[in-house]
């Protein structure tokens, strides 16, 4: 369908305070941050940090002309008096990731900051509020403390297929205050995983920290503010300690850290008095500890096992007696392993979904259905029996017979197991271990009772980030869709980004992280998230001296072998992230990694120039592979096609980066291997006409020659066509995988096809987006067809229920149907152009919180008429295109058009525009 306009009106809006108080009041910088998004951190990490604010939404305020940042290491010395740094009147619009300029930061220090900006008319606003970070412990030398805890090797047990499991451990330290205490901060990690208590009362909600890293070159440490939680007099810190990813079960039983390791424990609790006089408490061969605590064992694939018979009443007060719990052992630190803040935050127990149903119940044994496949853990309320065993299972669908589907949890045993002490109602919630899941079958629970829909709730865990944009439409499928995208990457998002959560693998593969970034970065504020992964994609890189980026980070299958597409995630995610934010930092952290990366590739070349000849994935699960492929997971695709495709990718992504950063040199270099390799990619794989050289055609070899710009521009034409023909000959679905999906709508939306792809996205027959969504699921699925309620599930064990990789394509749904996107790196540009479909749905809209403010576009189309809302914030501007080519009628507020210094008109129908909010209303009749 084609909308042709008649008629349009423009209201335009100024913003409007949001309260009462006058201009003076409200007239100063908000939402002030450090480095990627942090507000007023404890224990942060970066001594060099960046400083970003945001302009008020303020008819004063359309833009930024100037600014002043003042830094001091205490409040009473602001603003008259900044000790660390003062930029004076910098003459500039940057009002986001301003370089530190000042006195060197150390650890512990406590840091305070404010900002004011001149405004375009260069009026002064005042100065921000007081923010602040604390940093936490920089460097190995800042820790007394050692390695403390019990040697759970000797005693380990075997666990699902042998494995050997260590027991749980608690440990503690008592210490006497002889006076009150002014403030107090405990550091701490583990070579495993904690929960840390003082005088009995949880110091945080933090689930599983420290988190997942490669330690064999970092572990990050966290710091806490317990300043509330100690007495005068006597005092304790108790410890639970388990396994965790660093002494547990990983991926298919291999170890990599230290042989299987006991758990360690590293702790330093340092004591400011009222009276000016310091304690430090840290841990040491003071300690005691046992494994006799409830927690009888923990594993991150196999479940907990959690015995009543073993509680040990006030065991993490001061009162409790340890004189019979054991001598614990100590380790130095390794200078070698660096101890680090953590760079993003914990996982924590995000939301919970109560409203579970019965499906079926039978002899002793009932099965809760929550409605949502999640991750995360039960809470359990329910009666039983003194010595009786709970049995807890978990499953993501059930089989026909209303019966348990755990094929695709392959060895992953992910069961919790409850053994009650006493008669009566339990409450019992898995500390140690999380599952994939949607349905809960608990088994065990008293005879006599009558189970309730009360018993199980769902406690939802992933990382503690918060809601960046949002998408919604007038189409229930495509609110689904958007919805099981989401839940997909707040499931996976597990410290890493994983593949999937319910198996046993839960790994941070490279190349499904590359990508689903930029949809990610829009759903939610994941920059830190993703900086800190990437960290630890350059320690396991640095393993291997030519450059190689392992398939998953952090790298415990220890394979020595790159792929395609996968490793591509060290240039690819830095350039996606420095796009959506604005930030340099990311660029530069990652620069040698990205140039050691196409170093990689080089030396793969071997016989014929530029075509490198390396181990690939390919395009990943592509639908209906060749009967005669070997290795049908990989598709059709030839690898030797990927990886010189991905090769003139990462060359041409690092010239571009090398640009931004001011490295000419490198700039040039490898924009001529770009060139030299996209010549040698056309002349390789496809003929004077632009057709691929191999008797079965793919999406993904056209998608891959069009997206990375590999063809000549003579050529280009035909091979679109020829895309296009294989489309067709798929009856207008995609076929694609991993590497071909989210490049297809990018592709066809470069074509001007736009129609084309509403058409292969609303498709509801596999393979399809919709084709789950018709077989009832809630997140996204790792294969297109995972389950059909014709088929049932697809035979292959590798078939998780919950992968985020095909969500990919909400980039496009809110770069192009709600049509909001940015046109220069951090949206300091940002592009409005929505293309409406009314053959699919008449209205969308989106909104993302960029680091300027929110913005949105918002269209619908109702009795004949065409409505477009646009929010854009201050100190950008945005270029809003109008799907129509006359804009002779044009109106604003009711009167003809008249370009001002808000509006300009820069080209038929599109608009230049300072921030405000817009509001567009046009006539149109639908033509075929």
């Amino acid at each position: 369908m084609k909308i042709r306009y008649l008629f349009l009106t423009i209201s335009f809006f100024t913003f409007t305070f949001l309260s009462s108080c006058n201009t003076s009041q409200i007239f100063k910088p908000e939402g002030l941050t450090i480095s990627e998004g942090f507000k007023n951190p404890l224990g942060f990490y970066n001594s060099e940090p960046t400083f970003s604010w945001k302009l008020p939404v303020s008819v004063k305020t359309k833009s930024q002309s100037a600014y002043q940042v003042i830094v001091a290491s205490s409040k009473e010395l602001l603003p008259n008096n900044p000790d660390l740094w003062d930029s004076k009147k910098q003459l500039s619009s940057q009002s986001t990731f301003l370089n530190y300029q000042g006195e060197a930061l150390k650890s512990r220090q406590k840091v305070f900051w404010q900002v004011r900006f001149w405004n375009q008319d260069d009026t002064i606003s005042e100065w921000s509020d007081i923010n602040e970070f604390e940093l936490g412990l920089l460097n190995n030398s800042d820790w007394k403390a050692k390695w403390t805890g019990l040697d759970t090797a000797k005693d380990s047990i075997k666990g699902v297929r042998k494995f050997l499991m260590h027991k749980p451990q608690y440990l503690r330290k008592g210490f006497e205050l002889s006076s009150d205490v002014a403030s107090a901060r405990l550091y701490i990690t583990a070579k495993g995983v904690f929960d840390v208590h003082l005088n009995g009362k949880d110091v945080s909600d933090d689930v599983m920290p420290p988190g997942w890293t490669p330690y064999n070159h970092r572990i990050e440490t966290i710091t806490y503010d317990v300043t509330k939680f100690l007495e005068t007099g006597k005092n304790v810190i108790a410890v639970e300690l388990a396994s965790g990813w660093h002494s547990g079960r990983i991926s298919r039983g291999r170890a990599l850290y230290e042989n299987f390791a006991s758990p360690k424990l590293l702790c330093q609790l340092e004591i400011t008095m009222k009276d000016g006089t310091q304690k430090t408490i840290v841990s040491d061969k003071g300690w005691k500890g046992t494994t006799n605590g409830p927690i009888r064992l923990a594993s991150i694939y196999d479940g907990e096992v959690y015995d009543a018979n073993f509680k040990m009443p006030n065991w993490a007060n001061s009162q409790f007696n340890d004189t019979s719990w054991d001598a614990v052992e100590v380790e130095e630190i390794d200078d070698e392993v660096k101890l680090e803040p953590k760079r993003h935050s914990s996982v924590k127990n995000k939301t919970v979904i109560n409203d579970a149903e019965i499906v079926s119940e039978e002899d002793n044994l009932v099965v809760f259905n929550l409605k949502q496949n999640m991750v995360g853990v039960p809470k359990i309320k329910v009666p039983m029996k003194k010595g009786d065993t709970l049995k807890i299972r978990f499953s993501e669908m059930l089989l026909s017979d209303k019966t348990f589907y755990t094929k695709n949890y392959r060895s992953a045993h992910s069961t919790d197991y409850y053994i009650a002490s006493n008669d009566g109602l339990i409450e019992y919630t898995p500390k140690f271990t999380f599952h994939g899941f949607q349905f809960v079958e608990l088994s065990g629970f008293d005879k006599q009772a009558k189970p309730h829909s009360s018993w199980v709730q769902g406690i939802v865990q992933h990382s503690n980030f918060e809601s960046n944009g949002t998408f919604t439409s007038s189409h229930d499928k495509l609110n689904q869709l958007q919805s099981n995208i989401t839940w997909g990457l707040r499931d996976n998002f597990f410290d890493i980004p994983t593949d999937c959560p319910q198996r046993d693998e839960r790994l941070g593969w490279t190349g499904d992280a590359q990508v689903i970034a930029p949809t990610a970065l829009f759903n939610y504020d994941t920059y830190a998230f993703w900086t800190a992964w990437l960290q630890s994609l350059r320690e396991n890189q640095s393993e291997h001296k030519n450059g190689l980026v392992p398939f998953i980070v952090p790298d415990v299958l220890q394979n020595k072998n790159g792929g395609s597409g996968w490793g591509d995630a060290c240039v690819i995610i830095p350039w996606d992230i420095y796009n959506i934010t604005g930030d340099v930092t990311v660029l530069e952290e990652s620069y040698e990694s990205a140039k050691k990366w196409v170093g990689y590739y080089q030396s793969k070349v071997k016989k014929k120039a530029y075509i490198p000849i390396m181990h690939s994935f390919g395009d990943w699960l592509q639908p209906y592979p060749s009967k005669s492929l070997k290795r049908g997971n990989r598709g059709d695709t030839p690898k030797e096609l990927i990886n010189t495709a991905f090769f003139a990718h990462s060359a041409h992504l690092i010239s571009k980066i090398a640009g931004v950063l001011g490295k000419t040199d490198d700039e040039k270099k490898y924009k001529d291997l770009y060139k030299d390799i996209a010549n040698a990619f056309e002349n390789e794989f496809f003929d004077e006409n632009a057709r691929f050289k191999q008797e079965r055609q793919t999406q993904t070899s056209y998608l891959l020659g069009i997206y990375f710009d590999l063809f000549k521009a003579e050529t280009k034409l035909k091979a679109q066509n020829h895309l296009l023909e294989e489309i067709k000959n798929a009856d207008y679905h995609l076929g694609t995988g991993f590497l071909g999906t989210p490049i297809l709508p990018k592709v066809l939306d470069d074509m001007g096809e736009i129609d084309l792809m509403y058409k292969i996205l609303f498709k509801e027959t596999y393979p399809s987006w919709f084709y789950s969504i018709n077989q009832g699921a809630t997140t996204m699925w790792e294969r297109w067809n995972s389950y059909s309620k014709a088929e049932g599930y697809n035979p292959q064990s590798m078939n998780s229920l919950n992968h985020y990789a095909y969500g990919a394509i909400g980039q496009w749904v809110y770069e192009r149907i709600a049509g909001l996107a940015s046109l220069e790196p951090g949206y300091k540009k940002i592009r409005i152009a929505p293309i409406p479909n009314t053959s699919f749905l008449n209205a969308a809209s989106a909104t993302v919180n960029t680091t300027f403010g929110e913005a949105s576009s918002s269209w619908k189309v109702e009795n004949n008429m065409f409505y477009l809302d646009v929010v854009i914030p201050p100190n950008t501007t945005a270029e809003i295109s109008l799907p129509t080519s006359d804009v002779s009628d044009l109106m604003l507020n009711g009167q003809v058009f008249k370009e001002d210094s808000d509006l300009k008109m820069i080209g038929s129908n599109k608009i230049l525009a300072k921030a405000g909010t817009y509001k567009f209303q046009s006539k149109f009749q639908i033509n075929d």
